[in-house]
């Protein structure tokens, strides 16, 4: 087929683009207006297109558990109850939410507030909503987080009680979590009906999402991009922006040559190892936001050798962090010693992990059986920083005589079979979103929570789950400490993971975009963002 001029331009100019990228030359001058045209700073309208490395799982926010999805269902959905930037509790939805009695909670709701389809926010939406994340027949992979819930009573129109099975106190921190966006109940009703006739849980909502956020859904081209505009009706401050494009786009270097030639204001993430060359450049800078989240190796604690804690401490110990740290994050985050960051509640910084000991390993190894080592798999999914993680690892663990073999999985396949525990190592985040230590372990660590809610390490002991379940009950503040620390030190010592750091978010920010800021669970909070 022949090529026309403008095509073979534009060709060259992705070549070329690409080329700068591998080569870390000079930047491009940054972009003129088109025809000079002089936009004022912080005009309001036009589409944000944010060139991020993964699809959405679901666009629904009791199907899914991942980030990609959260950051789509966060501009759509509302929760009772909201984090801010220092993760304290805010109103959303809810005005105002007191403890009535140990295992009572009344929380008093927003009134005026409409879904995009115009339906009413009210009580009985809020019913409808946590019965549906608890209904073992939607089988909702976020359904941990209130699974502590027995009753949700409508007192009046915009008053409901939430009664627990025992003192749970960072109910309203759970709530605050995306798993409590709220569905249009007109919709659920739509799902469920989609439901008995055979339809998988959640797809009419994920096809059509409707909530009562600041933009509202428009269109979804799996694997492709996800578009929302602006909810022009949104009971509150408006956004700003006429309408948002989330492109999937998932090289790190076709990211960035987006962003360089504005075919995309944000590229999110932004791989440490092009720091320099966005801070060199006109027209872009670096957006850094330290988190509350866990970068770490996972082990299938249910296949062999994984089942032995000695081999779990050993490929521990034949790991140095600050070397994946520097060499791959660029310094982008601090060690972990367990799964909580400092700034999540319950971390306790007198709690020791284990010490890099390349020697200590090998006697590990010996002493759990394999002297001369053994073969394994290492899962990640495509995201560049996890391959290079891996790649480290690889290369470290054959010093110990432990030969591994690196499988790259696309994301949502990824998610999948390793919830079913088909894996023998893989390579993974979690981020602690409700800033309580509850969120951070008791679903990656507790033995009801195999798989999707989160336990992919399919790790759990009786005196851990004991130990997890009496603190999210307990309501004294200094008790829950105690026992935390007393999980951690559990945790340290059976290394059901290789707990590697907590990261600083990096995003690659146009400086045409103006009021952007990135929450501490990586979320984009888009509501005041202008383009100039």
């Amino acid at each position: 087929m022949e090529m026309s001029k403008n095509s073979f331009f534009f060709l060259m100019l992705l070549v070329l683009s690409v080329f700068i990228a591998a080569c870390a030359s000079e930047p491009d001058a940054p972009a003129e207006g088109e025809a000079g045209e002089e936009v004022t700073e912080g005009a309001e309208g036009g589409d944000l297109v944010i060139a991020q490395l993964s699809d959405a799982v679901a666009i629904d926010p009791h199907g899914s558990n991942d980030t990609p999805s959260s950051n789509v269902a966060y501009n759509i959905y509302e929760s009772l109850v909201k984090s801010d930037e220092n993760m304290e509790l805010q109103p959303g939805l809810a005005t105002s939410w007191e403890e009535i009695d140990d295992t009572t909670w009344e929380f008093v709701l927003r009134e005026g507030v409409k879904f995009h389809d115009g339906s009413d926010f009210n009580a009985n939406v809020v019913k409808a909503n946590i019965e549906r994340v608890l209904d073992p027949e939607v089988a909702s992979p976020r359904s941990f987080l209130y699974d502590m819930i027995t009753e949700v009573e409508v007192v009046d129109d915009y008053t409901v009680r939430i009664t627990t099975e025992y003192p749970f106190a960072p109910l309203p921190a759970h709530l605050a979590h995306n798993g409590g966006g709220m569905i249009s109940a007109k919709l659920i009703e739509a799902d469920y009906a989609a439901m008995a006739e055979g339809e998988e849980p959640g797809q009419v909502i994920s096809g059509g999402p409707i909530g009562t956020g600041y933009f509202k859904f428009d269109s979804w081209t799996p694997g492709t991009e996800i578009k929302l505009v602006k909810n022009e009706e949104y009971w509150g401050e408006p956004a700003k922006l006429d309408s948002v494009t989330f492109k999937v786009v998932p090289e790190d270097l076709t990211r960035l040559a987006e962003l360089e030639t504005n075919a995309a204001h944000i590229s999110d993430p932004l791989s440490p190892a092009d720091v320099s060359r966005v801070e060199g450049t006109d027209g872009m800078s670096v957006n850094r936001q330290p988190s509350v989240a866990l970068s770490y190796i996972g082990f299938n604690a249910q296949k062999g050798p994984f089942d032995n804690k000695l081999v779990r401490q050993a490929i521990t110990k034949a790991i140095d962090k600050d070397a994946i740290i520097e060499g791959i994050y660029d310094g982008a985050g601090i060690p972990a010693i367990g799964p909580l960051a400092p700034d999540v509640f319950g971390f306790d910084d007198s709690v020791s992990g284990l010490e890099y000991d390349r020697e200590e390993a090998k006697k590990l190894l010996a002493e759990a059986g394999y002297p001369d080592g053994f073969t394994t798999t290492l899962w990640t999914n495509d995201n560049r920083e996890r391959i290079d993680a891996a790649t480290y690892v690889q290369a470290e663990l054959e010093k110990i005589g432990v030969t591994v073999e690196i499988e790259v999985v696309e994301w949502g396949a990824y998610l999948e079979q390793t919830a079913k525990g088909e894996h023998d190592m893989f390579v993974l985040g979690w981020s602690t979103v409700t800033g309580d230590a509850d969120y951070g372990m008791y679903p990656l660590f507790h033995s009801e929570n195999y798989g999707n809610p989160g336990n992919r390490t399919f790790f759990s002991t009786p005196e851990l789950d004991e130990i997890l379940v009496e603190a999210r009950q307990n309501p004294d503040h200094n008790e829950r400490l105690a026992l935390y620390k007393e999980a951690q030190e559990i945790l340290v010592e059976e290394s059901p993971m290789l707990y590697i750091h907590h990261q600083e978010y990096l995003l690659g920010v146009s400086d045409s975009v103006q009021g952007l800021w990135q929450h501490p669970t990586q979320i984009l909070m888009l509501q005041d963002v202008t383009l100039q």
